[in-house]
């Protein structure tokens, strides 16, 4: 049996037979002189029996408790956010053990900072069963009728002891509403306490006259809803009471004070906000994905000279607010795996688990009702589910990649498309549990930081051609040019890399094909790459999302360009004269016509190009700093299109470094690689520590296990060597997840490198792409790595792998059977120099 606490009100122990350790005692109250006025005996009570007491002050309503010497006093920072919060009481009550007794403000303050009753309810079902685990009794007050029925229900099922406190003509009544396995033929009528007495209430007269008194409970809305209703009103209110509100709910949605916040700030009008508001579902912040998205299209439409709006494709988007992340975690019953895996030992050790849970999980039936809503909302179009935390898209960290988005074909029964919803939103919520997600934060020393994940659910832009959804093209845009490979190309007119049907192709190294990059000072200028056969390295597969499988997948160019019925298709492609009369030749007569997809037309004769390099040059004035835009766009003839931004963020990079003269040398002259172009990362003079070199035909010629071996132990070697200048060379394209295109490492393995260099052999089968725009691209100028790729072969091209092979290979200090590996991984010391210049274009190592 649980010993018994005294209340320090003798006659109300007497009433529910006393407190037991392991109680959470809630007091709902009109005011913090009555809950001053029950605490005061209880912690003298207390303090008389030799007990450890805490008091755990976050309000703003005047202390509680006595200053005492007896009494620790804790002071904890409600504006950090409730994961900050919530863990640091956490913590503390972790270190003050087993049977300590404790006062807390009263939780409605928490509303000043969180401007939700969600995340208050959160708070109490996260502490309250870890205070009944460590045995200990802790006082709670909640303002009577300011929380809404379901926190208040919240509150009731999680707590041992929930009581009423009421003041009467300067009488003080306390009506017990649950005492956790207690019970008397009394307990539950109200009591009249009178110094140590109570006398209950039983007669009906004196309960009538007592309660006639009383506020009635009344349903509020969230403190939240609250908060946006009023903000309605002040739209006819002077401008300095608008923007007064609009600071306080930009607080609320985009959040706190940074680079992006006065970005938005100047643009975002109050009715801006409110509209935003008005599709949110939950509360909390919108996310960094978002912002970016939303704001990209205000800078446009606010433009001056009306350049945009004619091409803007408009969009419905609603935002999952950041609190239902907290929600689902804590709902579930997983908020002390999440505190524990927050913890530099508990960072990766725990993180497995949380997201194996966080895959499984279930969301609480008023948040399945919004959901529901969203969908009907939709109907049966296609829509993506898209990662959007809170440090997603912002100046210096981009998060490119690392978290999962999720396309919902949205097909089938209502209760099928609403499962697909569901598990995609779980999916993306998983997904903060990533390995790459883990070492981005971790690297950048975000790994304590609040990493609350929204989600942005958006129309996939497109339209049916036949089976298939899908945009005509989409891409990747960037407003300043890094990969300059000739000395004419215009930096500051930017660049873009595109693909027809969805952009999964635009930002994903995984596939065997290659995206079209457009230089938009010239966007007829010849490919990057040198190369004859134009067909080959162009882009043959289109991914569509197929309404009959419901699902993402891919089809062959030739398909998906047949069915495209509103445009004319040699806007996109070319047909390929040559393989069409071969066809012919064989008999075949019912292939769909082949295309080369060259996008020649619409590079040519569309305004197409200009408008995108016009848009890129306006949001990037703006902001200041070059930015990185993902869009897409459908047309109806080459010059009446619209474009969709579907997301915006600060392009991570850096100048292009001082200039460095490469010294001229003589064929005669050894070096390990020289080339003109086809490089990125400026101006820079390396010293090389290390040189890590796969070697071409030794890797083509292991099995497919074995070259995922291969990454396998480039990660360890880098990661041994993080401290260390690393040159990292190979076959084909670093980071594929495709083996027999290159190594496949993951971005996590080859992080700490310096510089990376793709080797091309066209007889191979191997070449670099040449991924501007891509994540990977986004993760290695992240990472100041410096990237070349070199054609061997070419005129102005040299590589010697000699050069390196010919000193010691010393792989033995990172793998036992050395013999099998020592013909693919050389890993060598080095006093080499890698040495580029941007303005002449030539790089040289040596």
């Amino acid at each position: 049996m649980q010993l018994k606490v005294s209340t320090g009100m003798s006659g109300f122990d007497e009433t529910i037979d006393s407190l037991r350790l392991g109680d959470n005692v809630v007091w709902q109250v009109d005011n913090m002189e009555s809950y001053q006025g029950i605490i005061t005996p209880f912690v003298h009570k207390a303090l008389e029996d030799n007990r450890k007491i805490v008091y755990v002050r976050f309000g703003q309503h005047k202390k509680l408790v006595e200053e005492n010497d007896q009494i620790i006093v804790y002071e904890v920072d409600a504006k950090k956010g409730f994961e900050s919060f919530a863990t640091e009481i956490h913590r503390l009550i972790e270190k003050e053990g087993n049977r300590t007794f404790y006062v807390f403000d009263s939780l409605t303050d928490l509303l000043t900072n969180w401007y939700s009753d969600l995340m208050i309810g959160n708070f109490f079902k996260v502490c309250c069963p870890y205070l009944y685990e460590l045995e200990t009794v802790a006082y709670f007050a909640i303002n009577r009728n300011v929380h809404t029925y379901s926190t208040i229900a919240r509150i009731r099922e999680t707590t041992q002891v929930l009581l009423d406190l009421y003041e009467v003509e300067n009488k003080r009544y306390i009506h017990p509403l649950k005492v956790w396995q207690r019970y008397s033929p009394t307990m539950f009528f109200p009591h009249l306490i009178e110094g140590n007495k109570a006398k209950s209430i039983t007669a009906s007269s004196e309960a009538s006259s007592l309660f006639a008194n009383v506020n009635l409970v009344e349903e509020r809305m969230d403190y939240w809803d609250v908060i946006f209703a009023e903000a309605k009103s002040a739209l006819r209110e002077s401008e300095e009471k608008q923007e007064s509100i609009k600071q306080l709910l930009m607080s609320l949605l985009i959040g706190e004070k940074s680079r992006m916040y006065d970005l938005c700030n100047k643009y975002f009008t109050l009715e801006d906000i409110l509209r935003i508001a008005s599709r949110e579902v939950g509360t909390g912040f919108i996310g960094g994905k978002s912002v970016g998205m939303l704001l990209a299209r205000k800078i446009l439409r606010s433009d001056k000279q009306n350049r945009f709006n004619n091409y803007i494709e408009a969009h419905d988007s609603f935002y999952i607010g950041s609190d239902i992340f907290y929600t689902y975690i804590v709902q579930n019953g997983w908020w002390k795996l999440r505190v524990k895996q927050k913890t530099k030992t508990g960072y990766y050790q725990y993180a497995k688990e949380l997201k194996d849970k966080i895959r499984t999980g279930k969301f609480p039936a008023n948040i399945k009702e919004q959901f529901v809503q969203v969908l009907e909302y939709f109907g049966q179009s296609p829509i993506i589910v898209r990662s959007s935390s809170l440090l997603e898209d912002n100046f210096g960290n981009a998060f490119a990649g690392k978290y999962d988005s999720v396309f919902c074909v949205n097909q089938g029964t209502p209760e099928e498309r609403y499962e697909q919803l569901e598990d995609a939103i779980r999916t993306v919520y998983a997904s903060t549990m990533n390995e790459d997600a883990l070492e981005y934060r971790m690297n950048r020393g975000l790994f304590e930081k609040d990493e609350q994940m929204a989600i942005l659910i958006q129309r996939v832009s497109g339209d049916h051609y036949a089976d298939n959804f899908f945009p005509h093209v989409a891409g990747v845009g960037n407003s300043s040019n890094l990969y300059v490979w000739d000395k004419n190309v215009d930096m500051d007119a930017g660049m873009i890399r595109l693909v027809f049907g969805l952009g999964t192709r635009a930002v994903d190294r995984t596939v065997d094909d290659y995206a079209k990059i457009v230089t938009l000072d010239q966007p007829t200028r010849k490919p990057l790459m040198h190369m004859e056969d134009q067909k080959k390295f162009s882009q043959h597969g289109v991914d569509v999302l197929s309404i009959a499988e419901n699902k993402l997948t891919s089809v062959k160019l030739d398909t998906a360009i047949a069915n495209v019925w509103d445009v004319e298709r040699n806007l996109f492609a070319s047909i390929d004269t040559e393989t069409s009369f071969r066809l012919k030749e064989l008999g075949y007569r019912n292939m769909p016509t082949p295309y080369i997809l060259d996008f020649k037309n619409l590079l040519k004769h569309s305004k197409f190009p200009e408008i995108i390099k016009e848009m890129l040059a306006e949001i990037s004035r703006v902001y200041d700093y070059p930015v990185d835009v993902e869009f897409t766009a459908n047309f109806r003839s080459k010059d009446d299109f619209k474009i969709n931004i579907v997301q915006c963020r600060p392009l991570q990079t850096k100048g292009l470094g001082k200039s460095v003269e490469i010294p001229t040398i003589s064929e005669d002259d050894s070096c390990f690689i020289q080339t003109n172009g086809n490089f990125m990362g400026g101006n820079i003079r390396l010293p090389i520590d290390y040189v890590i070199y796969v070697d071409m035909d030794n890797y083509l010629n292991l099995n497919e296990q074995d070259k995922y071996s291969v990454a396998r132990i480039i990660g360890k070697i880098t990661r041994e060597l993080k401290d260390k200048n690393i040159f990292l060379v190979g076959p084909g394209r670093w980071g594929t997840s495709t083996p027999s295109l290159g190594v496949p490492v993951h971005f996590s393995e080859i992080q700490h490198v310096n510089a990376i260099c793709e080797i091309a052999s066209q007889a191979r089968g191997f070449m670099p792409e040449l991924s501007y725009g891509s994540h990977f691209f986004q993760d290695i100028v992240e990472s100041d790595i410096f990237y070349a790729a070199v054609f061997d072969g070419e005129d102005n091209v040299r590589f010697e792998p000699n050069y390196v092979t010919n000193k010691e290979n010393m792989l033995r200090n990172w793998v036992s059977n050395t013999e099998f590996w020592s013909d693919t991984i050389h890993v060598s010391e080095s006093d080499m120099e890698l040495l580029s210049d941007i303005v002449n274009q030539k790089l040289l190592c040596k």
